[in-house]
């Protein structure tokens, strides 16, 4: 397939990765991106935004990135750290009277940004369309108690990491989080991301669909947990194996974690749902374009300055990235590592070599990290999700840009 874009002298073997992953039928459409020094280095894009009607991928081409929105958030939470308004150590309660409810009083902010909350799942049967109601998930959540079981006490909140801290900000500061990350972020750094996307947006999309080897997982059509496809619904975790998928069909804890059920193949239409792009649902909603998304990580990689704009402060940055909780979880046995709101390195090099690196990774592979040491951004956002963990379209892309960098 044909590439488009650039990519400055010495990040020709980036490219070489890029088109090869695209030649070679791993991907149906993608863009990568880099930032570096302020200077977008990379720009490219290519493959098909369409499989269906056979659109091929435009500069202008918005993704969804999945769980790359719960970094989104995390910037958004500094911002109100920085101001004084949030303390980490603070319980949630303290800021939202109604989350004390059913012994919850004293979990402290930094536990629900580290995915020890030990509220995975929200315990009401839900629709995926009933899900994209953000302030009544809240209100879910706030009137649940924690899980009891163990494997809860460090488990990725694929989709509840957002409804809580979306309703945090919003109780803080006033502001839906949409509105927030607009006038605060977005906005500022000249950025096409939104939590939230306006109807006049729509027409940009890409459409989300599923690679073949999705339905040949265990379970059938690999609904989440019990089908092995791995403990995130829109985010894919840390990368590592998927769920064993044995058992897990009479486990109410592991079929809970399914509720919404959006991972069949015939619910791509959620993903491709003019409402759920206007949701800005915060676990992993958000749509952008992956220059935006680089340029975000490329400031945060400068300390959280770009082109003379200041989003936060360096020791604010700093704060953010410091990691607050690692070890192996006890669903999928991968291991995570998580500051406030941001994924870290761990063995599986999600973010690619640099181990100061961190941002958050997206389900079907898509990857937004910051590069403190190289100085740099990277995004990469493909359309079609693969049921293979970690995606083997990504990790030759981030070692090519290693090489091209160090």
């Amino acid at each position: 397939m044909t590439v488009h874009g650039h990519a400055a002298p010495g990040y020709e073997g980036v490219a070489e990765a890029f088109a090869r992953n695209l030649d070679e039928g791993r991907e149906v459409g993608a863009a990568l991106s880099v930032v570096r020094d302020g200077d977008l280095v990379v720009d490219l894009w290519g493959g098909l935004a369409d499989r269906d009607t056979g659109r091929p991928w435009a500069p202008d081409t918005l993704q969804l990135v999945y769980s790359g929105t719960k970094a989104l958030v995390a910037t958004c939470v500094l911002v109100l750290v920085e101001r004084g308004q949030i303390n980490l150590d603070n319980p949630l309660s303290g800021y939202w009277p109604q989350f004390a409810a059913r012994g919850k009083s004293r979990v402290t902010v930094a536990e629900v940004l580290s995915h020890q909350a030990r509220l995975p799942v929200v315990h009401t049967p839900l629709t995926p369309v009933e899900s994209l109601d953000n302030r009544r998930m809240a209100a879910l959540l706030a009137d649940q108690p924690q899980e009891t079981d163990p494997r809860a006490g460090f488990l990725y909140h694929a989709l509840t990491f957002g409804w809580l801290v979306a309703e945090l900000i919003r109780l803080v500061d006033g502001r839906e989080l949409g509105a927030f990350f607009a006038d605060e972020i977005a906005g500022p750094l000249g950025l096409d991301l939104w939590i939230g996307l306006p109807d006049e947006q729509h027409h940009r999309m890409s459409r989300i669909c599923y690679a073949p080897d999705w339905a040949d997982l265990p379970g059938g059509a690999g609904a989440g947990p019990t089908g092995g496809a791995g403990p995130d619904p829109v985010g894919g975790g840390a990368g590592g194996p998927g769920i064993d998928p044995v058992g897990a069909g009479t486990d109410p804890f592991l079929a809970s974690l399914d509720n919404p059920d959006v991972l069949h193949p015939g619910d791509e239409w959620f993903w491709n749902s003019p409402a759920l792009w206007r949701a800005g649902q915060p676990g992993g909603g958000a749509v952008g374009d992956t220059r935006s998304m680089a340029r975000l990580f490329g400031c945060l990689a400068l300390g959280g300055t770009l082109d003379g704009v200041t989003i936060l402060r360096p020791e604010t940055v700093a704060l953010g990235r410091r990691e607050i909780r690692r070890g192996r979880e006890l669903v999928g046995g991968t291991e995570l590592a998580y500051a406030a709101g941001y994924a870290l390195p761990t063995v599986s090099r999600d973010f690619g070599p640099p181990r100061d690196a961190f941002g958050h990774n997206g389900f079907g592979g898509s990857c937004h990290a910051a590069w403190p040491t190289q100085r740099l951004g990277v995004s990469y956002a493909p359309n079609q999700l693969s049921a293979l963990s970690p995606n083997p379209c990504r990790p030759p892309l981030m070692e090519a840009l290693h090489r091209a960098v160090r």
